[in-house]
Formats: structure tokens, sequence, C-alpha cells
């Protein structure tokens, strides 16, 4: 007699949660001059769109952590996530339409600033090189720091 009082109990606990509603969507916006970042979220599956004077980008992904939107310097807008498998990914997004994108282990923060690759620098358009701040500790041969480069680098 007991079990079944224990299962009626159960049941009409649990009775309500079929009829609900699934969790409301979370979402965020952030414009950053030219640019605006979205993104939202439902159950485990996250959402972000770019959107700007070059148009609009859009992806979908089941997240970590993030995606985080940033504005540098009024002009760029820089997003930060991590995928469910540990990896995690900086973006930034340009008004002219161009983006760099780097594994969040190449990237460092100091003093409040973005610290970029310095080979990043040339890839950057010049109205927001001073939006970073630039280390040296990613030579690789395939992208090799010039040494004009290495004055520009922090550490």
């Amino acid at each position: 007699m007991r079990r079944v009082g224990v299962l009626l109990a159960a049941a009409i606990l649990a009775g309500p949660a079929h009829g609900q509603s699934p969790p409301p969507l979370a979402a965020s916006t952030m414009t950053c001059g030219t640019l605006k970042g979205e993104s939202s979220r439902k159950h485990s599956t996250t959402q972000w769109t770019i959107s700007g004077p070059a148009g609009k980008t859009t992806e979908t992904g089941i997240l970590k952590s993030g995606p985080r939107f940033e504005c540098l310097d009024g002009a760029v807008l820089t997003l930060e996530f991590a995928s469910t498998a540990g990896h995690g990914v900086f973006e930034a997004y340009f008004p002219d339409g161009s983006i760099i994108s780097y594994g969040r282990q190449q990237i460092d923060r100091r003093g409040g600033r973005v610290v970029l690759p310095v080979q990043a620098k040339v890839r950057i358009g010049a109205p927001w090189r001073a939006a970073f701040d630039y280390h040296c500790r990613l030579d690789m041969p395939a992208d090799p720091i010039p040494a004009s480069a290495r004055a520009d680098c922090i550490f």
C-alpha cells in the first residue's frame, strides 16, 4: 500500500512537468559602431549572428561557454566562446568587413587590453591596430615574426 501511495504521489507531481513549456530563449545583443552581435540560447544549442556593412553571418553550436561579445575602441566587435570539446575561439570583426580568428590560447589579456600575436597586426586595418597590444610568443615557421615587428611586442 505504501508503494502505491509513493507511486501515486510521484505521478501527480510529474504530471505538470509534461505540460510545461520549454525554457525561454536566453538572448544577448551588443552594438559596436557599425557592427552588431546577437546571441540566443535554447536548451543546449546556441546561435550567434554578427551583422555589419559587409553582411550577416550566423553560426550555431553547442558551447561550453559564451559567446561573449566585447566592443574595442567603439568600432571592433570581438567574440569569444568555447566549444564543448574545450577549444576556445577568439574572433575580431572590423568595420571594413575583415575578420581575424585565433585559438583562445594564442591571445592574452593584460591591463584590460587584448594581446594578439604580432603576426595579426598586418592583417588588421591601420585604423584599428591600436585597439590591441601584441606579443611575440608564437614564432612559427609558417608564420615567422619579421625582425621589424619585434619592436611592437610587449612580451
